[in-house]
């Protein structure tokens, strides 16, 4: 509490007593009173009015300083009413009572808030499970009956059926302590896995998946970190050049401090103008507008899983060159 902006407030009281002694003088002299009279009398004029004025600066200062700081340093200021103490001045009191009920609504707020986000969330994971049961079999039937289905067909199949796993890995990404498992998990067996999933996506896009150097172990979530691996190599896949020999380069980089699993491709890149948003959400990017068909989900999410399992994800790009991307241990 500033004492200067304080003044200005209560400059209005400083022009009252003015005029307020100005009067008082003019009865003085009016009825000759001496001078030393009027001397102590200014005097306690003055004293009585310093005291009016800075008394209940000093009284509200400290309640207003400690509010102040209290919301500087908290992440969640909405909380600063359970830092404080009930002032003992009645604007203090005022104000202590309009945060109470303020905060008081919004809790309840917040709380309807989050039963309907959960009641959405619960029939979000229901409604994909129930519609994955008919894409399964549409895919089990294209399997068994070859000849009969398309090839283009089973892709767009198994594309449907990739959107619908980032949705569920979204909606579970949001309470991600309940869903997840940290242990012990072989790199090149969920490498090995998302090689098998996207194998028909490598195939028509004739792009070689190599992976090298990947026999290590680190604590994680082995499907959290097989659906992140996932989203990057479908992304690898869908910014491919048009070249011969197109590539996924996957393997590992290991010192005593850390363990990271690098990404390579040599497709179109990531402008480096785009590279600092590329795991925001919803950034789809010059290449996203350039004709791939995307969502500009795959890449947030991966960033937010890795966040909550401890790890962090970076990439580095030079456009129509390579892409690499790095998730540390």
């Amino acid at each position: 509490m500033k004492i200067g902006a304080y003044f200005k407030d209560n400059l209005y009281k400083l022009l009252v007593f003015i005029v307020c002694y100005v009067f008082n003088l003019l009865i003085f002299f009016a009825f000759k009173v001496e001078k030393q009279v009027i001397i102590s009398s200014t005097f306690l004029y003055v004293i009585s009015f310093l005291l009016v004025l800075f008394i209940p600066y000093f009284r509200k200062k400290k309640f207003y300083d400690n509010l102040l700081a209290n919301i500087e340093s908290l992440d969640k200021s909405y909380l600063v009413l359970e830092t404080l103490s009930k002032p003992e001045f009645y604007e203090g009191e005022l104000l202590y009572q309009a945060l109470y009920e303020i905060n008081k609504s919004m809790n309840e707020n917040v709380r309807l808030i989050e039963e309907h986000l959960e009641d959405f969330k619960e029939y979000i994971e229901m409604w994909i499970h129930e519609v994955k049961i008919p894409l399964s079999t549409l895919v089990l039937i294209s399997n068994n009956h070859k000849e009969q289905f398309d090839k283009k067909i089973k892709l767009q199949l198994k594309r449907l059926e990739d959107y619908i796993e980032q949705v569920l890995y979204y909606v579970r990404s949001e309470n991600a302590e309940k869903d997840y498992l940290i242990k012990e998990v072989n790199l090149a067996d969920v490498i090995k896995n998302v090689g098998l999933k996207n194998m028909a996506y490598l195939l028509e896009n004739k792009i070689d998946y190599i992976v090298e150097n990947a026999q290590y172990k680190v604590l994680t979530d082995s499907k959290w970190l097989e659906f992140i691996l996932g989203q990057i190599v479908n992304n690898s896949i869908k910014y491919k050049r048009n070249i011969d020999n197109s590539y996924i380069k996957i393997y590992v980089k290991k010192t005593q401090e850390k363990t990271t699993l690098v990404i390579e491709d040599n497709g179109i890149g990531i402008k480096e103008s785009d590279l600092k948003q590329v795991f925001d959400k919803s950034f789809t990017g010059e290449n996203g507008r350039n004709g791939s068909s995307s969502t500009g989900m795959g890449l947030f999410i991966a960033k937010n899983m890795c966040k909550k399992l401890g790890h962090k994800i970076e990439i580095e790009s030079i456009y129509n060159e390579y892409t690499k991307v790095y998730a540390v241990y």
